[in-house]
């Protein structure tokens, strides 16, 4: 087979202990799924989980260890982290009930939704999509993913996020409105899911903007920490 001109690399994260990396399907990215989050965004209450997608070609990989390089993005001024707990599927499926998810999960990893918040706003105000505020280049930094055999009781795990050394976002993965298992039920009655896809789960309340020259460092705990300068 010919292609009219070279295809784009695929977008991959490397494994932890493993030379191997995983390739990236689709992003799936939970919204307003921690609930002191979704009260300091204007909502409260239990309500049904909503999702949005990212590019595969939008993760920034940043090696455990490492400090990787987030580029500030353009036509923004309100640039805001977003710390969540990656899930990594390794098992297709649809319509998978929850209580057989965790058996499609190949690993978690830490990641940041970067969001463009003036932009975002902007589309909720005019009642458009805002893909221009979450789907950007670069704005869905992660780490490594580790195998969920290795990974411990993530859904129990404390989850925080520093911004030049001072605490911005701390919570724990239990307080998740619509858990692990439960995100991956619903997700899949809307979407087929594929080895390769990534879910981002949610992100707790803190969070902020940053600007060029910020370090930001956000773990969870069992999980390599994902460190990044905003450039």
């Amino acid at each position: 087979m010919s292609y009219v001109f070279s295809p784009a690399p695929v977008a991959s994260v490397p494994v932890v202990g493993s030379d191997d990396r995983f390739p990236v399907h689709r992003i799936y990215c939970v919204g307003r799924n921690y609930e002191e989050h979704a009260k300091e965004m204007g909502f409260s209450g239990r309500e049904p989980p909503f999702f949005f997608l990212k590019p595969a070609d939008a993760i920034v990989v940043v090696n455990a260890g490492e400090t990787g390089q987030l580029p500030y993005p353009s036509l923004t001024a309100n640039l805001h982290h977003e710390i969540e707990l990656v899930v990594a599927i390794g098992k297709g499926g649809k319509n998978i009930k929850a209580a057989d998810a965790l058996q499609h999960i190949y690993g978690y990893a830490v990641g940041l939704d970067m969001t463009r918040r003036d932009l975002q706003n902007d589309m909720k105000k005019q009642g458009r999509p805002w893909c221009i505020g979450k789907g950007f280049d670069a704005s869905a930094p992660i780490g490594p993913i580790t195998p969920a055999a290795q990974a411990g009781d993530v859904a129990q795990a404390a989850i925080w996020l520093q911004v030049n050394g001072a605490d911005r976002q701390r919570s724990n993965v239990s307080q998740l409105i619509w858990n692990i298992a439960e995100t991956i039920e619903h997700l899949s009655a809307a979407w087929e899911l594929a080895p390769g896809d990534l879910i981002y789960t949610g992100t707790p309340e803190g969070v902020g903007a940053v600007v060029r020259g910020d370090t930001l460092e956000g773990a969870v705990d069992g999980l390599p920490t994902l460190r990044l300068s905003v450039v």
